[in-house]
């Protein structure tokens, strides 16, 4: 199973405003020893919106959907949200009791509208205003602010994926380089990841200022200890200076 994201919004796209979704998310799913295995941006554009859901609706991948969840013409997710399952908007029940008991007597219905959800769906709690996100399966579908969508999603993975929770499973180390190019060293990555093929392998090159590379794996920690050091003697043995690290450099 993977983790997925769905981060909407022209605001994002046009650069009026940074995205801090997805390192929140990567920052919340780690923690748990879970990872993010893809993320993709969206405009406010109803079409696009409606069959990229369609799309991840049909993998079983558990994705979390930013913003649109507003009443305002430029929210689209929730209609969107339906269109791909094939049906409509209807006031959920639950939604609607979070609504009134937050607005009273003004609870309008603009304000009921943020309560349409598609068929099917369960409403996802809002500890900042009451105002619920929703899930559809394995989608869950959060506010666009900051403030609100995170104790959400970190609620929705502690009530509904607790299974595939395994803190400390994950690890990562890497060496830096110097006076090498990556293609020097591409015969040493691939020897790597044969003798490894579970770990994921990565390869950064600096330029400017300080040239070097860092190279390094993450996954199983076991692992990651003893290829760590298949690196290190290949770089030792191709002539190359290597060194830690500095983040990871022990004391």
């Amino acid at each position: 199973m993977k983790f997925g994201a769905l981060i909407i919004g022209d605001e994002i796209l046009s650069g009026k405003r940074q995205d801090k979704h997805m390192a929140k998310l990567i920052e919340t799913l780690g923690a748990r020893g879970l990872q993010l295995a893809w993320c993709e941006y969206l405009g406010d554009e109803a079409e696009l919106i409606t069959a990229t859901l369609g799309r991840t609706l049909a993998t079983g991948d558990v994705v979390f959907c930013f913003g649109g969840l507003g009443a305002t013409p430029d929210d689209h997710t929730r209609a969107c949200a339906a269109r791909a399952l094939g049906g409509g908007l209807r006031l959920h029940s639950d939604a609607e009791a979070e609504i009134r008991a937050r607005f009273g007597d003004q609870a309008t219905p603009k304000r009921l509208a943020m309560g349409e959800f598609p068929e099917g769906a369960t409403i996802i709690p809002n500890p900042y205003n009451r105002i619920p996100g929703f899930s559809i399966g394995s989608h869950h579908f959060l506010p666009g602010f900051p403030e609100m969508a995170w104790p959400m999603m970190a609620a929705v993975l502690d009530t509904r994926y607790t299974h595939l929770f395994a803190p400390g499973s994950i690890a990562e180390n890497s060496i830096v380089v110097r006076g090498a190019g990556e293609s020097q060293l591409i015969d040493l990555m691939n020897e790597c990841l044969a003798r490894h093929p579970r770990l994921r392998l990565f390869s950064l090159p600096r330029m400017e200022p300080d040239r070097y590379i860092e190279l390094g794996v993450r996954g199983d920690p076991g692992e990651v200890a003893v290829a760590i050091m298949v690196l290190k003697e290949g770089v030792t043995a191709l002539g190359f200076l290597w060194a830690e690290t500095p983040e990871r450099a022990k004391p």
